[in-house]
């Protein structure tokens, strides 16, 4: 290699360090130009007002008056939106920004290393400026729709800019929004008043205005879910067709057992009213967000009038309402902020969604919107994974994967199991449910983690005023039900590598077994063989997962299907040279149980095809909990109804 000049080496360092200069002192002053949140009232009212008319287009027509004083004054687009745990707030879709003052235009700068900031110097005189712009939502045919034309879902978030330099619980909005004729809308915003087509809501700080998205639609109905409370909760659908909003009295019934069941177990609630925001959809993207007095929850169409099919996906709605008390009042200390431009820290989301999930299973079954066959169906499917499927935790730990939402941001992963996503919540759940059974058994059945959640969620009743928590607050609350080292407990399941999530059945009294027969459940997820949203579930026997058209969605990590070659992405068109379907891949498991010729899988991928034999011989396999004779059935306790 030729030696270079000595010249041109002190040429590029001295380059280099006045570059690097440059760069600090850019970015310094771009730090001071964006003042950091700090904890006084903003001076007047934001007026916001969203047209949210155009369902031909999905576009978000917005217009903001925002009070001001001159100088400069940054705006900030929400980046870290509570619930999201992630800076992923959109600002790809914020388009047309204008702003004014007194009929002039202003100019603005985004910020240089900070694209949610924008910039601009206010003239002297001008009192107030307004911001113009549009929030594009998708329109892909596989988009995740926000708005068709029946139905929308609005988070205000996504439609608003804010002054930087406040908490977003010192600046008040007034918001208002435009519908299409004729929709009807819920939300926990209180309404002011109403004027043909817009509705404009009460006042409301800027934290209260984000943690509060409306949902509207042609075809909407409202159901009382505890008549006369003096804290009263709703439910709030809106479906593609007038049919599709039919309950029947006992489905009626199921969700007030589910509001009657929560507050008997926390003994509080954290909200003034509550509203499930709840969209039946087959075009409108499905949706779980959590909020503190109310909750976005989205699914098919057909969740009332195909209810015996649709078991699998009613405890949504059981776990967005938990997080009324864990998530959004108790809240874990590094993720709350004070605006929503600051970072957020997920180190405790297997407390703040593991838990959460926990409960979301258990209040489903003691509400009578799952069976007890059907819960312990579901929790056999959660175990199975986290004993034959999740071959990451070698490598990783449950607390690790809390950062997966700002790794990951729920892309499509190659290979789950091993890559591991999100685990806190459901392998968050078998923590909790050792916990559960570790206290009944320490308290010979006297104490057990409702004791927690009472004391530990349930404080200050009517209260929705986030309070924080750390780990060693969690410690010190379970050790109040009972004596234990719980840091040490918990620091072995979240923690550490291998965990031992297993023991929670084993505690409860119930073990793991597999046979070759699909429960009721989990047949639920394979009930609509066309659909790419449900999968065929082959995980513990050959080690896919495969979507109704017969791609492989996952392959489970040194499992039969890996080690022969097969890759996520694939599409099986073959199974022992007859054309696939479930049926016959199924009846070729089955078969090669009998047989020590290798299952022969022909791939489509990449535009190739090939033919890959996969060893496997051990038939299928599907998850079941039977009882543990002998031993106290804690787990049948946990899911009965309190009186």
């Amino acid at each position: 290699m030729p030696s270079v000049p000595s010249k041109f080496l002190r040429l590029a360092l001295a380059l280099a360090i006045a570059f690097a200069a440059d760069a600090a002192s850019a970015q310094q002053a771009t730090t001071e130009q964006t003042p950091p949140p700090q904890d006084t009232p903003y001076a007047g009212t934001v007026a916001l007002s969203v047209n949210a008319s155009d369902t031909a287009q999905g576009i978000f027509r917005v217009h903001e008056s925002m009070p001001v004083k001159a100088g400069a004054v940054t705006l900030l687009y929400p980046q870290w939106i509570p619930g999201d745990h992630s800076p992923t707030g959109p600002i790809a879709m914020l388009a047309g920004l204008r702003l004014s003052a007194n009929g002039k235009p202003l100019t603005w700068v985004r910020d240089k290393y900070n694209v949610y900031a924008f910039h601009v110097d206010v003239p002297e005189g001008v009192s107030s400026i307004d911001a113009d712009f549009q929030y594009l939502s998708e329109r892909a045919d596989d988009a995740s729709f926000e708005i068709t034309d029946r139905m929308m879902s609005m988070e205000w978030s996504k439609v608003a800019l804010y002054p930087a330099g406040y908490y977003t619980r010192g600046i008040t909005f007034e918001p208002s929004v435009t519908l299409p004729h004729g929709w009807q809308l819920g939300t926990a915003l209180e309404t002011a008043s109403t004027s043909g087509d817009t509705t404009t809501f009460k006042p409301v700080t800027f934290e209260n205005l984000v943690d509060s998205p409306v949902y509207a639609g042609q075809y909407f109905k409202r159901v009382a879910l505890n008549p006369g409370d003096k804290a009263p909760v709703y439910l709030d659908v809106v479906a593609d067709e007038p049919k599709y909003l039919e309950m029947t009295p006992e489905q009626v019934a199921v969700h007030r057992n589910l509001v009657t069941q929560a507050t008997r177990l926390f003994g509080s609630h954290h909200y003034d009213h509550y509203d499930f925001l709840f969209s039946l959809s087959d075009q409108l993207a499905g949706n779980g967000t959590e909020h503190h007095q109310s909750s976005e929850d989205g699914l098919g169409a057909d969740y009332f009038t195909a209810w015996a099919e649709n078991g699998s996906e009613r405890d949504l709605l059981a776990h967005e309402y938990t997080h009324s008390w864990n998530g959004k009042f108790r809240r874990p200390a590094d993720l709350w902020t004070p605006n929503f431009n600051v970072p957020m820290g997920n180190s405790l989301l297997w407390v703040y969604e593991g838990q959460t999930q926990y409960w979301g299973f258990v209040l489903t079954a003691r509400a009578g919107m799952w069976t007890p066959q059907e819960f312990r169906d579901g929790l056999a499917m959660v175990a199975a994974n986290y004993e034959r499927n999740r071959e990451g935790f070698q490598w990783r730990s449950l607390e690790d994967t809390t950062n997966d939402p700002i790794v990951a941001r729920r892309s499509p992963l190659p290979f789950r199991s091993w890559q591991m996503s999100e685990d806190y919540y459901s392998g968050g759940q078998m923590m909790w449910l050792a916990v559960d059974a570790k206290l009944r058994s320490l308290t010979h059945d006297k104490h057990s983690l409702d004791d927690f959640a009472r004391a530990f969620f349930g404080v200050e009743n009517g209260s929705y005023v986030p309070k924080t928590y750390t780990f060693d607050d969690v410690v010190a609350a379970l050790d109040s039900v009972a004596r234990y080292d719980w840091a040490s407990f918990l620091k072995a399941r979240a923690y550490s590598l291998n965990p031992p999530l297993q023991d929670g059945l084993a505690g409860t009294g119930w073990k793991l077994v597999y046979d070759d027969k699909e429960s009721e459940f989990e047949k639920a997820y394979d009930g609509r063989p066309e659909s790419s949203r449900h999968l065929l579930n082959f995980t513990w026997s050959i080690g896919l997962t495969i979507t109704g058209t017969g791609k492989v969605n996952d392959v489970r990590w040194d499992g039969p299907a890996f080690k022969a070659g097969v890759s996520t992405g694939a599409t099986i068109v073959a199974v022992n040279g007859t054309a696939y379907s479930k049926d016959v891949l199924k009846d070729a498991i089955t078969a090669a149980t009998a047989s020590k010729t290798p299952i022969a899988l022909t791939l489509k991928y990449q535009g190739r095809f090939r033919t890959i034999p996969v060893d496997y011989h051990g038939g299928l396999q599907y998850p079941h909990l039977v009882r543990v004779e002998g031993t106290p059935d804690y787990l049948s306790e946990i899911i009965a109804a309190k009186k």
